[in-house]
């Protein structure tokens, strides 16, 4: 495979094994605005079966009803959970998805033959696929591949909460605070989600704590 090259970063947070974590980032990306390497939220959260962790990757997000059916994963776009698991923010791991002959193929958690801001997918590190739901679909699609780790590819109602219109009155002067409860500006919204269950003991956490971001990257151009 070439290598591909990271267009967008979302964040980087903190989390403990068995906490909550999440990043968002609506609407305040211009270059990548309305392609598939958009980024809209991370989560990290414990999972029913309190020894695994579950990552969440949203992507392509403000999609109406009308567009969401339409709404494909790019074959050209990775998506990848890069993992930190000794404090120093470098990812010791990752975790990589990517639409290939109709499906999600997933691969790791895996430490990456590259870091920062190039990346490979690790094919060696295959570890199972996952059908993309259809819009509407009232049975999810959830495969279970190596270790145990569970996936799930497809669209979603928007999760964030965002009162964007009292923000922006905050920001103005015109208010001093959010109401209770606010409007969602996301309400009716669809993304993109790549959700991947993980034993946590597959992630080495040193102190029972782990640095997760996420990044999108593109196949470089041929030359």
């Amino acid at each position: 495979m070439k290598r591909k090259k990271i267009v967008i970063m979302l964040a980087c947070a903190l989390i403990a094994i068995g906490g909550i974590v999440y990043a968002a980032d609506h609407m305040d990306a211009p270059a990548v605005k309305g392609q598939t390497t958009d980024i809209t939220d991370l989560y990290v959260f414990q999972g029913k079966n309190t020894n695994n962790l579950v990552f969440v990757a949203n992507s392509q997000g403000l999609l109406a009803p009308s567009a969401t059916s339409s709404a494909q994963f790019d074959p050209n776009t990775l998506i990848q959970f890069k993992i930190d698991n000794n404090g120093d923010n470098v990812e010791d791991l990752v975790i990589q998805a990517i639409y290939q002959d109709g499906k999600i193929n997933f691969f790791g958690p895996a430490r990456p033959s590259l870091t920062g801001t190039r990346t490979k997918i690790e094919e060696a590190n295959f570890i199972g696929s996952v059908a993309v739901t259809p819009y509407g679909s009232s049975n999810p699609i959830v495969s279970t591949g190596a270790y145990g780790i569970k996936f799930f590819a497809g669209p979603r109602d928007d999760p964030f909460f965002f009162d964007l219109d009292q923000f922006h009155a905050i920001l103005g002067g015109t208010a001093t605070g959010f109401n209770n409860p606010g409007k969602d500006t996301f309400a009716g919204t669809n993304v993109l989600s790549i959700v991947v269950e993980v034993p946590k003991s597959l992630l080495h956490a040193e102190n029972g704590k782990i640095n997760v971001w996420l990044t999108t990257s593109t196949k470089e151009p041929s030359k």
